[in-house]
């Protein structure tokens, strides 16, 4: 280590009363000042750590989720650049999506109607919001320009907000490499990454059933959906047989009997070989179904027999595909029922459905019950209960079946064939390493049960356009197998704005002409590009072959399915590698009723109150304590040992550098001279000391920061309780060891000081730094990472257990003076230590350090027969008098 005087840039100024008051603020200024954590760019790939960091979602606020997996994320980074590497740590704000656009409605009393033309003028009837603002009626059409461009302001806004957050908390992010999943870099990124997808066949479209939320009316794929428990009943409702007879079936969606196509059964249940191939008329609406036999179909299940309707649920889907039925559509995609049903022939069932033209599903369901039971087809009363529902992940109505075109791109969902692309992707998902391992099941586990490839379009406005025209035949209908595509380099583009190449913005909508793909792509389709947006991939190939692929993406258990598994899809497919070497998963936060904060549900807890009322270090070790992918509570009391520990830091440090400089190393390894480290009890703190380096350095390496503090901090309280106190009067000079004794303890206290600053600095980043700069120039943040091998040469071989003996002792001499109830500066006549065997070598050792801490005035050492230390023979002196305050 280089000495202080050598530094022009060091302080040598230890404060009279050290606090973490400010310290964020004074640091983040120096930090930003000095660029101390910008990535450079004259590098290697071989040089560099690169971390795929989450864009958090900028709408609204953070809450304390946010801190606790970027705070560990960190953590791992800091660590990699004391290990030398070159770090390529950048963030990216996730702008585009429904969060934004609800809350943009919101914020601003407006909602988008692309019908409208834009007002280069308009201002918004609020900023700021209100429960009236929320009610769609009350919102002002506005057109989609309009409607994007508050997106846009509103998501700067929060922006500027959550980087406050992050900056306050300490990550050692690089500013200089931010990111926006909505501006020109990502469209274009994004829209280039989807016509190479195109091209290469791996994106396509298809008009067929989808998941579709009715509040929001867009659809929603496999991934963002959620099964929530919703009441519902088993309705036993009779369909007529050509004989007259009734056939029973029970189902909690009568409101879909005018959809019926068939009805459906299993083929070998007994109850209905006679019905297969024949069939049967639905009640009210008089339509005549066949009766068809799947293996799919539940003989154990209601009645065993089913009705098949267009679309019900997922297994529907899989009916009317694989038995080739009809599609009778009912619900819009307003979520109420269609105004026309021309597959109904009677003038009856014509009637009927007449009262259900326009009803949500709700008042629907609720009118053909009502039916039922008068035309006498519903049998008995309906059977209540409780099943899952599906909903959009931030949806609150269940989700719905529409027919629509959407875009979908390959993701194993429907290649099950072995070593198709499903085999390719759970490959892919061995191949990585991941913290904590077990996490590569739920990986695994997810792309086993997909259903289908990724719908990636979505029926929305404020997102990343599709880059695709489709051509208006000369009878003016659009033709969607004429598919106009831009060059690479006109992107990105927004073809509701942009005219394909060969046509002018006249032929827009007529026959001949063109018209634009009104779709954007789903937020995960952009947001799964991160390492490519991050790495300047479309931008900036020298960099993105310098950071890609990426080391690290650390992540929620919750996005693995979404976030994670679409990660790397695109790269599989855009770069035929993983995206990165490992995967950190982190855990949720619970509340204090164990269940999962949530913005939805309204239990989550804020930073700003925590980190000032803990200091962001108090915050970051709370989070530092949590094991990797295991739910953690979350605990204030955590964060107040958190304080207390920056606290003692800050204290422990004074009393350590208390005596001015050590004589410099000169090997420049440690904070000061090795040679001078002579006193056993010294040489077995650093011995102690060696082998928890060993063991957060092995933490670390596996990515484990809450196994190194765990090592790290136990030493650390026992550093400040035994040995400091042990210590405290041989580093005065005040023993009978003289100089040499002293001047062991001080460089024994400084080359400790120094290694702890260094061990504990990726997670208490403020308080560390602080002391840093007390006696040392430059940042701790950029040392380079302790070693145990000079720790070790500087023990001599000492056994590091005398460390552990001696504080045990200490703690039985303590005892004496507390039961009886006198202060510690009492002084002891006289005492007897026994201890076993090995331990008795270790006081003798000590002794001169154990009488100081005691005020032993004699102090016999002799062998004992049990395992524990005890004393005997006690003799206390008088407590010292109190003396008077004076009153000047």
């Amino acid at each position: 280590m280089t000495d202080t005087a050598s530094r022009p840039d060091a302080q040598t100024s230890i404060p009279d009363r050290p606090s973490l008051e400010g310290l964020e603020e004074k640091w983040d200024g120096v930090w930003s000042e000095q660029q101390l954590y910008a990535f450079d760019e004259d590098t290697t790939r071989d040089q560099v750590f690169s971390v795929d960091t989450p864009p958090p979602t900028a709408s609204g606020s953070l809450h304390i989720g946010h801190v606790f997996g970027y705070s560990q994320a960190d953590m791992i980074v800091r660590y990699q650049r004391m290990r030398g590497k070159n770090c390529f740590y950048p963030l990216g704000w996730d702008d585009n999506g429904l969060p934004t656009e609800r809350r943009a409605q919101n914020y601003y009393g407006v909602r988008c109607d692309p019908s409208l033309p834009y007002d280069p003028g308009f201002t918004p009837p609020m900023e700021g919001g209100s429960n009236k603002s929320s009610k769609a009626a009350n919102q002002v059409p506005i057109s989609r320009r309009n409607f994007i461009e508050l997106c846009e302001k509103l998501t700067t806004m929060d922006e500027k907000s959550f980087e406050e957050v992050f900056r306050t908390l300490g990550l050692s992010v690089d500013w200089n490499h931010s990111y926006q999943t909505i501006d020109a870099h990502s469209r274009a990124t994004s829209q280039r990454a989807f016509l190479e997808n195109l091209e290469a066949g791996q994106a396509y479209q298809s008009e067929a059933p989808t998941m579709w939320d009715v509040t929001y009316r867009t659809a929603v794929a496999q991934a963002e959906q959620e099964d929530r428990d919703r009441e519902g009943a088993y309705h036993r409702i009779g369909f007529t047989r050509p004989d007259g007879e009734k056939v029973f079936i029970e189902t909690t969606r009568p409101e879909l009997l005018p959809a019926c196509v068939a009805l459906v059964a299993h083929p070998d249940d007994e109850r209905y070989q006679d019905l297969f191939g024949t069939t049967v008329t639905s009640p009210l609406f008089g339509v005549e179904v066949p009766v068809k036999a799947h293996p799919l179909a539940q003989a154990d299940k209601g009645a065993g027999i089913a009705m098949i309707c267009t679309f019900g649920d997922s297994t529907d889907v899989i009916w009317w595909r694989e038995l080739e039925l009809p599609t009778r559509s009912v619900v819009g995609r307003d979520g109420r029922f269609l105004p026309e049903a021309p597959w109904i022939s009677t003038a009856e069932g014509q009637a009927a459905y007449a009262e259900l033209a326009g009803l949500t599903v709700f008042s629907a369901q609720k009118r053909v019950v009502e039916m039922v039971t008068e035309s006498g087809d519903l049998v008995g009363e309906p059977k209540k209960i409780s099943h899952p529902v599906k909903f959009y992940e931030n949806g609150d109505k269940p989700l719905e079946f529409v027919t629509s075109r959407q875009w979908y791109l390959t993701n194993g969902g429907r290649d099950s064939s072995e070593g198709g692309l499903r085999d390719e992707l759970i490959a892919r998902g061995k191949e990585l390493t991941w913290h904590p391992a077990y996490m590569e099941s739920r990986y695994r586990n997810w792309v086993e049960g997909l259903a289908g490839d990724w719908l990636i379009s979505r029926q929305r406005f404020y997102g990343v356009p599709f880059p695709v025209w489709y051509g208006v035949g000369e009878d003016g209908e659009t033709d969607y197998d004429t598919v106009l595509t831009p060059s690479v380099d006109e992107l990105p583009i927004d073809p509701t704005i942009d005219v394909p190449a060969g046509f002018t913005e006249e032929q827009r909508g007529q026959a001949g002409g063109f018209v634009a793909d009104p779709d954007i792509l789903d937020t995960w389709a952009t947001s799964s590009l991160s390492p490519q947006l991050a790495g300047g991939w479309n931008s900036d190939p020298a960099l993105f072959e310098k950071v890609y692929p990426m080391d690290l993406r650390p992540q929620g258990h919750d996005i693995i399915r979404t976030w994670l598994f679409s990660t790397v899809v695109r790269s599989h497919l855009q770069q035929d590698a993983l995206p990165w070497k490992h995967a950190s998963i982190n855990g949720w936060i619970l509340d204090p009723d164990r269940k999962k904060m949530s913005k939805s549900k309204g239990n989550v807890v804020t930073p700003i109150g925590l980190l000032q009322q803990h200091g962001s270090d108090g915050v970051r070790y709370w989070a530092g304590r949590a094991r990797q992918g295991v739910d953690t509570a979350f605990d204030e009391g955590q964060m107040k040992i958190g304080r207390r520990l920056a606290i003692k830091i800050l204290n422990a440090s004074k009393f350590a550098l208390g005596f001015g400089e050590a004589p410099a190393d000169p090997a420049g390894r440690l904070a000061a001279d090795p040679s001078a480290v002579t006193d056993p009890l010294d040489r077995a703190l650093l011995a102690q000391l060696a082998d928890v380096v060993d063991q957060a350095t092995a933490a670390n390496e596996d990515m484990d920061y809450a196994r190194a503090l765990e090592a790290v901090e136990p030493f650390f309280w026992a550093f400040c309780d035994d040995y400091i106190e042990l210590v405290k009067e041989r580093a005065h000079g005040n023993a009978p060891a003289g100089e040499a004794g002293a001047a062991s303890a001080r460089a024994a206290l400084a080359i400790a000081l120094e290694v702890l600053l260094r061990l504990f600095a990726p997670v208490i980043v403020f308080a560390t730094e602080e002391v840093w700069s007390w006696w040392r120039g430059g940042s701790v943040h950029t040392q380079p990472w302790p070693e145990s091998a000079p720790l070790r040469e500087a023990a001599q071989g000492q056994d590091s257990a005398l460390v552990d003996s001696v504080a045990q002792a200490a703690i039985v001499v303590r005892r004496i003076k507390s039961d009886a109830k006198v202060s510690q500066k009492t002084p002891i006549l006289a005492v007897t230590v026994e201890a076993p065997a090995a331990a008795l070598a270790h006081l003798e050792a000590a002794a001169a350090d154990l009488t100081a801490l005691g005020r032993i005035e004699r102090l016999e050492l002799v062998a004992g027969a049990g395992e524990e230390i005890t004393t005997r023979d006690v003799e206390l002196g008088e407590p010292p008098v109190k003396q008077p305050r004076s009153k000047a």
